[in-house]
């Protein structure tokens, strides 16, 4: 069952930009695409832990702003030679708000 929690309007976050959201289940990682296009995935690099929010957004990519490892915003995978995972969630813009499911992020708090 899906509970999607309100984190922010989507102009709170630049095209090409992500901010860092805080919640009892740890930090996420929102960002918004050139097309307005919104996803959510943990903060951490899987690398060296590298800050995905301060990265850069290109495309429906961001590049970790440490070394410029290259990851998936749909699926959160590492691109090119290198290898690795990031968590997603769900997230959804209604209304020029974004939501992100509460569900998931409980669960990530089980895991």
């Amino acid at each position: 069952m899906s509970n999607w929690i309100d984190i922010a309007a989507l102009d709170d976050i630049p095209k090409r930009g992500a901010r860092l959201v805080k919640t009892v289940h740890g930090c996420i990682a929102v960002f918004r695409t050139g097309t307005d296009e919104v996803f959510a995935l943990d903060n951490a690099c899987p690398h060296k832990n590298g800050p995905l929010a301060e990265g850069i957004v290109h495309s429906n990519s961001v590049t970790c702003p440490l070394h410029n490892w290259v990851i998936s915003l749909e699926t959160g995978s590492v691109q090119g030679p290198d290898e690795g995972q990031v968590a997603t969630y769900p997230a959804r813009v209604e209304g020029g708000r974004i939501f992100l499911d509460a569900a998931m992020l409980d669960q990530r708090a089980v895991a």
